[in-house]
């Protein structure tokens, strides 16, 4: 959900933000004639961009099918094909949090150090404040200082409410957020927690009883469990995603820093590996640059295709 007046600046924003993607995609379009020089090239591209290799097998075959149906024979018509057989691929990741369904509905997000986990859960308490909820955050990462000053400085941007504690336990602050929140009727509590590699056993069981406290501070809760990943570290990211999910049983994703990398392709590798849904993207470092992901907004914008069908640079 996006307010009015907001939708064409986060397009533009998006647009922008995936250039360094799309511009190892696209030029390709701008020749002549589609040959077996041309596949040969747009599966090579397709790789650079960090689809991997099931995906772009998969996606290579969409395109050179609906090619050889239509008889395409100019490049910049095999533009859309592309485009339309990435929306397809990444449909399934769509996916909305539907924070109506419990109050309050209890976010449980994590990450390894350095994914912008703090700074995402600054920006979706923003995102939700404001279209009309009431947000609570919870400073769960407690050994690391900057983060709890980090996460505070983001509450009083968007106007939401927080629980911080120096030096508590993680779990404490957990469950004192969560009855915070039922307390207050809010509608969300975000809960922060220390960021950690996910080869790191104790620091998972850590996470694990933090998912466990939850649920005993409010019946089904943890709602969301939340992985903040880091686009820069391409197919690294999917070995985050599958320890994390095989620890704590992710139920979405927030891929940051698509305006970082060359390789914003890894979205269709999730869609080919992990399948756990992307909930939302990041392209920069702006209150207004997190927003919840669509897959044709962003098919659109990598291929280089405006909101009316028109090809882009």
């Amino acid at each position: 959900m996006q307010i009015p007046g907001q939708r064409q600046d986060w397009l533009g924003r998006l647009k922008s933000g995936l250039t360094k993607t799309r511009s190892g995609l696209t030029s390709m379009f701008t020749g002549e004639k589609v040959d077996e020089a041309f596949f040969e090239e747009m599966e090579e591209r397709l790789l650079l961009a960090d689809c991997g290799l099931p995906a772009t097998e998969l996606l290579m075959q969409k395109v050179r099918d609906t090619v050889y149906q239509k008889g395409l024979t100019k490049p910049e018509q095999v533009r859309l094909v592309l485009r339309d057989a990435v929306f397809d691929l990444l449909r399934p990741l769509e996916t909305s949090m539907g924070v109506d369904r419990a109050r309050p509905l209890v976010m449980m997000v994590v990450g390894v150090n350095g994914a912008g986990k703090t700074t995402s859960i600054g920006k979706l308490a923003n995102h939700y404040a404001e279209i009309g909820y009431s947000v609570l955050l919870a400073a769960g990462d407690t050994f690391r200082a900057a983060a709890r000053e980090q996460l505070d400085v983001w509450a009083n941007r968007s106007s939401v409410d927080i629980i911080s504690a120096q030096g508590a336990d993680p779990a404490a602050v957990a469950f004192d957020s969560v009855q915070a929140g039922v307390s207050r009727n809010s509608h969300i509590v975000i809960v922060d927690t220390a960021g950690r590699l996910p080869t790191q056993i104790h620091l998972m069981e850590e996470l694990k009883k933090v998912k466990k406290v939850l649920g005993k501070a409010k019946m089904d809760a943890p709602h969301e469990i939340v992985l903040v990943v880091d686009a820069t570290n391409g197919q690294n990211a999917l070995q985050q995603i599958k320890a994390f999910n095989d620890a704590l049983t992710l139920t979405a994703l927030v891929v940051t820093k698509l305006d970082g990398t060359a390789k914003g392709g890894i979205l269709a590798a999730m869609s080919m590996s992990t399948r756990v849904p992307v909930a939302f993207i990041g392209v920069g470092e702006k209150l207004g640059d997190l927003r919840p992901f669509s897959p044709r907004e962003f098919a659109n914008a990598l291929v280089g295709i405006d909101t009316d069908g028109n090809q882009t640079a």
